[in-house]
């Protein structure tokens, strides 16, 4: 029986086209910053194929901000390392605070992605130990903010686009940096690292829609290396 994502069907997606073989792929953000269109398509089925059972092990929950504000975006995690956040602040874990056991482990399909994307954008040999796992319901944003709680700066990070677009905000190294504001479709990958590992980045809301890959949300993927090699 094929998975279902929010009431929708995940295999009905896959007769959307693939993009131009003869076309780059990469549009340049900036130094170590690229947008890799597409590069996820053929993957997404076996993505939101290997969800539910990840979703069963560590559940969506909505997570706390040290300032003891909700956050808006449903996340998990899995991996050897989770993010979390609470009052304590930020951190990666390595078992789940809902029921104390480790995050479920990272799927092949999905390392395989990471690391061909992260190889694409030029970082060769990028070794993930966590993925956070976004859900965006239509009206949920995410603010500019920094990754800065992993170990390893040296590694980039790979960022997954599934569902219904969105305009992702990249920006510099200060927030007061002037974000470009890019288009996101199904399949599309960002990666960042090098001199723009620290670059500030959000994402705008999400409008109103259906996919017929996710039904009425957006899945964001997520993959870092939390832990110093």
């Amino acid at each position: 029986m094929t998975p279902v994502l929010h009431g929708v069907t995940a295999g009905l997606f896959d007769e959307l086209p693939e993009p131009d073989a003869g076309a780059d792929i990469r549009l340049a953000l900036g130094p170590g910053a690229r947008v890799l269109r597409g590069l996820a398509r053929a993957d997404a089925p076996a993505l939101l194929v290997a969800l539910p059972a990840l979703l069963a092990a560590s559940p969506w929950r909505h997570l706390v901000t040290p300032g003891g504000q909700r956050m808006s975006v449903a996340m998990t995690n899995c991996g050897p390392l989770g993010w979390v956040s609470d009052r304590r602040g930020y951190r990666y874990t390595a078992l789940d605070p809902l029921h104390g056991a480790p995050w479920p482990a990272m799927p092949a399909v999905f390392i395989a992605l990471a690391e061909r994307a992260a190889a694409t954008a030029g970082f060769n040999g990028f070794a993930p130990d966590a993925c956070l796992i976004n859900r965006y319901a239509p009206g949920t944003r995410l603010s500019l903010h920094q990754d800065r709680d992993e170990q390893d700066m040296r590694q980039p990070i790979v960022s997954v686009s599934l569902g219904l677009p969105a305009v992702f905000l990249f920006g510099g190294l200060a927030r007061s940096d002037k974000p470009q504001r890019v288009a996101l479709q199904h399949g599309d990958v960002v990666v960042w690292g090098g001199a723009s590992r620290l670059a500030f980045h959000g994402v705008m809301p999400v409008a109103d829609g259906a996919h017929p890959a996710t039904g009425d949300c957006r899945i964001n993927l997520t993959f870092r290396r939390a832990a110093a090699e």
